[in-house]
C-alpha cells in the first residue's frame, strides 16, 4: 500500500550508506558526524529502506543531544518512520518519544519549541498527540511570536484529525480570542487561516465585522481573506456583491502580490465589464511596475486569457499592453505582440502602427544584441496589420524598405516578402514602391533578398521610365563587363594546378537548399548570409552588390538576374516605340548573360555554374533572340497570375483557420448526456491494452513475465506480471532492469517471495529525457529452497517507440528553411516501396511517422511524375523534426527518390530513419 509522504529530498543512489556505519557515527560524541549520520538515515528511509535496529540507538544517543541541528533532524526522522503496526495500532516504543516531545514543548529555547510544534502539524496518531495537548495550548500564550504562530498551526492540524473535534472541543473559540488580541501579522494570518479552514462562519463574521480595517491588515492576512472570499462566493453566489467591495478596496493595497490575487479573484467572481476592466488595468499596472521577467510573462498569460473571454474590454487597453514592448526580453516582446495583433480594430489600428513604427526606428539606434530578431518580429507584426487593414500599408511600407539592406538577413527577407504582397494588394502604391526599391536596391546585401527584389522589379515595372530605370539599376549593380580579366583567369588556372585540393574544399561548402515547393536547389554557403566582399571584386562596392554576390559563385542569383532582365526587355518592346532603343537594350542584356556564362565556366571561381542555372540563362538568351506571342504571354502575365493565386490561397487558408478556431461546439438541449463512469468501456480498453502487452519470457521458462507499457510524455510505466510456473516457492525474486539511450530508472528493485503457481504485479517507473528510440532490457533473478545459487531468467528487450513522443506541428516556410540550414544531423533514406502512386506514398509516410505536410495541397495537385513535400513534427521535449520527401515515377511505374530527415539531435534523425525504413514498403 502506498503511504502519504510529507518530505521529499533528492537522493543520489551512487554509494548508499551502510546501516552499521550510521550506527557507529550516532553512538560517537562528534556532533558533525551525528548530523551526517542522521541525514543518511533519513535519505535511506525515504528511499524505501527499513532500518529497524536504528530506532533504539537514536533513542539512546540522539534524544539527549542539546544540539539544535541534531534535534531538528531527529524530528524529521520521527516524521518519516512507521509509528503503527500492521493493524494500525501505535507501536509501544513510541511512548519513549512522547515524553521527549513534551519536554521539547516546555523547553526554555524558543527554536526547539517552535520546530516541535511544527512537527506536530504532520503527526496523525492521536495516541501520541493526546498527552501533548495541554503543552500545545500553553504555547498559544507564549511571549514569542515564532512559538505562537506554530502553536496555532499545531492546533489547526490537531483539530482537522478524524477525532480532532473531540480532542480540542473549544479550539475555534480559543483561536478567535487569539485573533482578536494578536499583534504579530504572521500569527494573525495563521489564526484567521485556522478559522477559515475549521470554522468558516466564524471567519466570515470576523471579516464582515472588521470590513473597514481590511485594507490596513498585513499582506499575508489579506491573501487568506481573498482565498476565503473565493470559497464563500463559490458556495453562495448571492453574497457576491458585498465581497466584491472588499476586493475593490484591496486593489489599492501597496502589496503587488495582493493586487495580483485581487485581479484574479475579480475575474473568477464577476463578468461585469467594470470588474473586468479593473482587473485588466491592474494587470497592465503590474506589467509596467515589475522588473522581474517571469512576473511579466505570467501577467501577460493572464491578459491573454482575458483577451479570449472579454475581448471588447481588452480592446480599450491595447496601448497600455503595448507599453510592455519597452522590456528588452524577446519572449515578453513576442507575447505582447501576439496579444495586441488579436485586439486590433479599425479604431485603434493607426495608433498601434505608429507605435510599432517608432519601435522599428529604435532598433536602428539601440546597442542590444537581439535588435535584429526584435526588428524581425516588429516587421512581421506590421505585415499582418497591413494585410488586415490595407489602408495603413502606405504609412509603413517606405519606412520598412530602409531595412532591405539589413545585416539581419531574416528581417530583410520579411521586409521584401511584405513589399511583394503589398505591391500586389495595393495597386495605388505600386509607382512609389518601385521608385523607392530602385533607389535602395544597391544597399541589399543578401542573395535571397536580391532574388525577391529582382522578381518585384521584373513584374511591376510597367511604364517606359520605370523599365529603363530598372535596366540601368541592374547594370549598375553588375558593374563593368567582363566579370574577370584574362590575366586573373591565368593566375587562377595556375593556382588550381598547384593546389588541386582547394576546389574540393570549397565545393564541400555548397549545400542543397529546400525551396518553397520542397525541391532542392544547389546553394553555396556564402549566399545564405549577408556577403563579405571577396578579393576579386572590381568596381566600387557601393554600386556592385549583384557583382559581388555573383563572384562568390551564387549562380542561382545569376539566373534570377537573367530572368528579370529578359522580362524587362520584353516589356520594353511593348512600351518603347523606338526599335533602335529596344535592340540596344536586347544586345546589352545578351552581353550580360554571356558574361555570366563565361564566368561560370572559367577557372576564376572555385566551382563552375550548376546545370539548372546554366539552362535558365541559355533559355533567356534564346528567348531574347526569338520571341513569340505565346511565350511573351507566359513571361509577362502567367507569373503574376500564379502569384495572385498563391496570395488568395494563403488568405483562404488563414480565414479557414480562424473559422476553425472560432467554432465552439455548443451542446444541443436534447443531446444525450454521457456519464463517463457509467459507460461500459471494458471491451474497448481491454482490446487496446492487449495490443500493448509485450511478452518478456518464454512459455517454458520457470517464471513467465509479460509487461504492459504506458508512455506518458516524460514517464514510462512498466506494469509487469510475473507468474511462478513451478511447484516451489521462489524467494528473493527480483526484477532487474537496465536501460540504453536517454532513459533512467526511478526506483531500486525490490525483492519478493512468490508462492507456487501464483502471480505478482510489479511496477517500474522510467524517466525519459529526450526523443529517441530507447531500449529497456533486464532479467528476473530468484532463489529456490533446495538450490543455493541464484537462477537468472533473461528477458526480451522492450523497445520504446519514438512515435509516442512526436506529434504533427505547423511552422512557416521561412522557419522550416532556416531550421533546415541550421540543423547538423541529416539521415538520408532511399525510397523502396511497392506503392506506385506518388500521393498515396506521401500519405502513407505521413501516417507512418505521424507528421504534418507543410506543402500546400494545391502544390501537390496534378500528375507530373515528380513529387516534393516538406513534413514537420515537434516532440514533447520541444525538439523539431524536419523531413523532405523528393520522389520520381520511373518508366516502369516504380517510385524512386530520397527521404531526408534533419534534426538538432542525432536521436530523432536516426530513430525516424529506422521507422521510415521499416514502414515505407507499404502494400501490406
Amino acid at each position: 500500500m502506498e503511504k502519504s509522504c510529507t518530505l521529499l529530498i533528492h537522493f543520489d543512489k551512487g554509494t548508499p550508506a551502510i546501516a552499521n556505519e550510521i550506527k557507529e557515527a550516532l553512538e560517537g560524541n562528534d556532533v558533525s558526524a551525528k548530523v551526517d549520520a542522521m541525514k543518511k538515515a533519513i535519505m535511506l528511509l525515504l528511499n524505501g529502506e527499513t532500518l529497524p535496529q536504528l530506532f533504539i540507538t537514536i533513542v539512546r544517543y540522539v534524544l539527549p543531544s542539546e544540539d539544535h541541528t541534531v534535534q531538528k533532524l531527529l524530528l524529521l526522522y520521527l516524521e518519516i518512520i512507521e509509528k503503527t503496526d500492521a493493524k494500525g495500532r501505535v507501536l509501544p516504543e513510541m511512548i519513549l518519544i512522547c515524553q521527549n516531545l513534551r519536554n521539547n514543548l516546555q523547553h526554555p529555547n524558543e527554536y526547539i519549541r517552535g520546530v516541535t510544534l511544527r512537527f506536530l502539524c504532520r503527526l496523525n496518531e492521536t495516541e501520541i498527540i493526546e498527552p501533548l495537548i495541554p503543552s500545545v495550548l500553553q504555547n498559544l500564550e507564549h511571549r514569542h511570536p515564532f512559538i505562537r504562530r506554530n502553536a496555532i498551526l499545531a492546533v489547526m492540524s490537531i483539530y482537522k484529525l478524524p477525532q480532532g473535534d473531540q480532542l480540542l472541543v473549544d479550539a475555534p473559540d480559543m483561536i478567535e480570542k487569539v485573533l482578536s488580541t494578536e499583534q504579530d501579522p504572521s500569527a494573525k494570518r495563521n489564526a484567521f487561516l485556522m478559522l477559515f479552514t475549521c470554522a468558516q462562519e466564524r471567519a466570515t463574521n470576523y471579516l464582515l465585522t472588521h470590513v473597514d480595517r481590511v485594507s490596513e491588515w498585513g499582506e499575508l492576512l489579506q491573501m487568506v481573506v481573498l482565498e476565503l472570499i473565493r470559497k464563500v462566493c463559490r458556495t453562495n453566489r448571492g453574497e457576491k456583491a458585498k465581497y466584491i467591495k472588499i476586493i475593490i478596496a484591496l486593489l489599492n493595497s501597496p502589496s503587488t502580490a495582493v493586487i495580483y490575487e485581487c485581479a484574479g479573484t475579480l475575474v473568477s467572481l464577476s463578468s461585469a465589464p467594470s470588474a473586468i476592466k479593473a482587473a485588466a488595468n491592474t494587470y497592465c499596472q503590474l506589467l509596467l511596475s515589475q522588473s522581474d521577467n517571469n512576473v511579466k510573462l505570467i501577467v501577460l498569460d493572464r491578459l491573454n486569457e482575458l483577451k479570449s473571454s472579454h475581448r471588447d474590454v481588452m480592446v480599450d487597453l491595447i496601448m497600455d499592453v503595448l507599453r510592455a514592448l519597452s522590456s528588452p526580453n524577446l519572449d515578453i516582446q513576442r507575447k505582447t505582440l501576439d496579444i495586441v495583433l488579436e485586439l486590433i480594430t479599425p479604431r485603434n489600428i493607426n495608433e498601434v502602427v505608429l507605435l510599432l513604427k517608432k519601435e522599428v526606428v529604435k532598433t536602428q539606434t539601440g546597442e542590444l544584441e537581439k535588435n535584429g530578431e526584435y526588428r524581425q518580429m516588429l516587421i512581421q507584426a506590421i505585415h499582418s496589420c497591413a494585410i488586415k487593414f490595407p489602408e495603413v500599408a502606405s504609412t509603413v511600407v517606405h519606412l520598412l524598405m530602409d531595412f532591405l539592406g539589413d545585416s539581419n538577413v531574416a528581417s530583410a527577407i520579411d521586409v521584401v516578402v511584405f513589399v511583394r504582397e503589398i505591391i500586389e494588394t495595393n495597386p495605388k502604391l505600386r509607382v512609389s514602391i518601385i521608385t523607392r526599391l530602385l533607389d535602395t536596391f544597391y544597399q541589399i546585401r543578401a542573395a535571397r533578398v536580391c532574388s525577391c527584389a529582382l522578381w518585384i522589379i521584373g513584374e511591376y515595372c510597367l511604364s517606359l521610365s520605370e523599365v529603363e530605370s530598372a535596366i540601368a539599376t541592374i547594370k549598375q549593380c553588375l558593374g563593368d563587363l567582363p566579370f574577370y580579366s584574362a590575366s586573373e583567369e591565368g593566375e587562377a588556372t595556375d593556382a588550381s594546378k598547384k593546389t588541386p585540393q582547394a576546389s574540393s574544399i570549397t565545393i564541400s561548402s555548397r549545400r542543397p537548399a529546400v525551396l518553397a515547393d520542397g525541391t532542392y536547389a544547389t546553394q553555396s554557403a556564402a549566399s545564405e548570409t549577408a556577403f563579405s566582399p571577396p578579393t576579386i571584386v572590381q568596381g566600387s562596392l557601393a554600386s556592385g552588390n549583384l557583382r559581388s554576390l555573383l563572384l562568390t559563385g551564387d549562380f542561382f542569383l545569376g539566373a534570377v538576374v537573367a530572368c528579370t532582365l529578359t522580362k524587362l526587355v520584353l516589356r520594353l518592346e511593348e512600351v518603347q516605340p523606338s526599335k533602335v532603343e529596344v535592340n540596344k537594350a536586347t544586345t546589352q542584356t545578351l552581353l550580360i548573360l554571356v558574361s555570366m556564362l563565361q564566368l561560370g565556366q572559367s577557372h576564376v571561381l572555385p566551382h563552375p555554374i550548376d546545370n539548372d542555372s546554366y539552362d535558365r540563362i541559355v533559355l533567356c538568351m534564346r528567348l531574347l533572340c526569338n520571341t513569340g506571342d505565346e511565350i511573351r504571354k507566359i513571361w509577362l502575365q502567367s507569373c503574376r497570375q500564379s502569384f495572385v493565386k498563391m496570395l488568395s490561397e494563403k488568405q483562404l487558408r488563414e480565414t479557414e483557420e480562424l473559422k476553425a478556431k472560432a467554432q465552439v461546439s455548443h451542446a444541443q438541449p436534447d443531446d444525450l448526456i454521457d456519464f463517463y463512469h457509467l459507460k461500459s468501456r471494458k471491451d474497448a480498453d481491454d482490446a487496446n491494452k492487449l495490443n500493448r502487452i509485450l511478452q518478456l519470457t518464454g512459455f517454458s521458462d520457470p517464471v513467465y513475465a509479460e509487461a504492459y507499457v504506458t508512455v506518458h510524455h516524460y514517464d514510462i510505466v512498466l506494469d509487469v506480471t510475473v507468474i511462478n510456473r513451478t511447484k516451489e516457492t521462489l524467494q528473493n525474486l527480483c526484477l532487474e532492469l537496465a536501460t540504453m539511450g536517454d532513459l533512467k530508472l526511478v526506483e531500486r528493485p525490490q525483492n519478493y517471495t512468490l508462492a507456487p503457481e501464483s502471480s505478482k504485479q510489479i511496477k517500474a517507473n522510467i524517466k525519459v529525457s529526450s526523443t529517441e528510440t530507447g531500449v529497456i532490457f533486464g532479467n528476473i533473478v530468484y532463489e529456490t529452497s533446495n538450490v543455493l545459487e541464484r537462477t537468472v531468467v533473461v528477458l526480451n528487450d522492450i523497445h520504446i517507440d519514438i512515435m509516442d513522443y512526436i506529434s504533427p506541428a505547423v511552422c512557416s516556410d521561412t522557419a522550416f528553411r532556416t531550421m533546415w540550414a541550421e540543423f547538423e544531423w541529416e539521415n538520408k533514406v532511399a525510397v523502396n516501396t511497392v506503392i506506385q502512386d506518388e500521393k498515396e506514398f506521401l500519405n502513407h509516410i505521413i501516417k507512418s511517422i505521424n507528421m504534418k505536410c507543410l506543402t500546400a495541397p494545391s502544390a501537390l495537385d496534378g500528375e507530373c511524375g515528380f513529387l516534393a513535400a516538406n513534413l514537420y513534427a515537434k516532440s514533447v521535449f520541444g525538439e523539431d523534426a524536419l523531413v523532405n520527401l523528393s520522389i520520381e515515377k520511373q518508366a516502369d511505374g516504380k517510385l524512386s527518390g530520397y527521404i531526408r530527415i534533419r534534426s538538432k539531435t542525432q536521436g530523432i534523425a536516426l530513430s525516424l530513419g529506422d521507422k521510415i525504413t521499416l514502414k515505407q514498403k507499404g502494400g501490406s
